[in-house]
């Protein structure tokens, strides 16, 4: 597996490194960096806000879903990552600069992007109307993760694919 990982890395390599460079934008940087916390949850939980203001308890079911899927792609994201093991893009590649701080070691799947994937389809499948936000904001913030060279790509699709499954799940169930 340590050959597959290496051969993505070195694949990858020079694609994170051209898309990275943006970070060395200052204004750029501080953004993506912005985005990226509030990606860690605190945009998700004010979302959540938005079906309990306009439904009240009737939302409780899809806030619950969301809670469910939540801790079931965390579980998903952590048991990945300490099994494979793929470093970030900032350790393996010299030239790539960290805009900001990792919150864990491992960058194979990225957990930011499963949870606004699967945040951004469950909010849209239940009001609509907020796919205009979530939607836009979960491309923000897998393009951030990049950008800011905590992830490769392919790690950022992992966590998509990971995300909206878990959201096509947790709405079919």
């Amino acid at each position: 597996m340590t050959n597959v990982i290496a051969y993505f890395d070195g694949l990858e390599g020079a694609l994170c490194y051209r898309i990275n460079r943006l970070s060395r934008h200052e204004y750029v940087r501080r953004f993506f960096a912005l985005i990226s916390k509030a990606g860690d949850g605190g945009f998700w939980v004010a979302m959540a806000c938005v079906p309990l203001l306009i439904d009240g308890a009737n939302a409780l079911p899809v806030i619950a879903r969301m809670a469910v899927a939540t801790v079931v792609g965390i579980v998903l994201y952590k048991a990945l990552k300490t099994r494979l093991v793929r470093e970030r893009p900032f350790i393996n590649h010299g030239d790539i600069h960290c805009g900001t701080a990792p919150l864990d070691r491992y960058s194979f799947p990225s957990g930011h992007t499963l949870h606004a994937a699967s945040f951004a389809i469950m909010f849209t499948w239940y009001l609509p109307m907020l796919g205009w936000v979530t939607i836009p904001f979960a491309i923000l913030v897998a393009s951030s993760r990049v950008i800011l060279g905590l992830h490769y790509p392919s790690d950022v699709l992992a966590g998509a694919l990971i995300g909206s499954m878990l959201a096509i799940i947790a709405i079919v169930l």
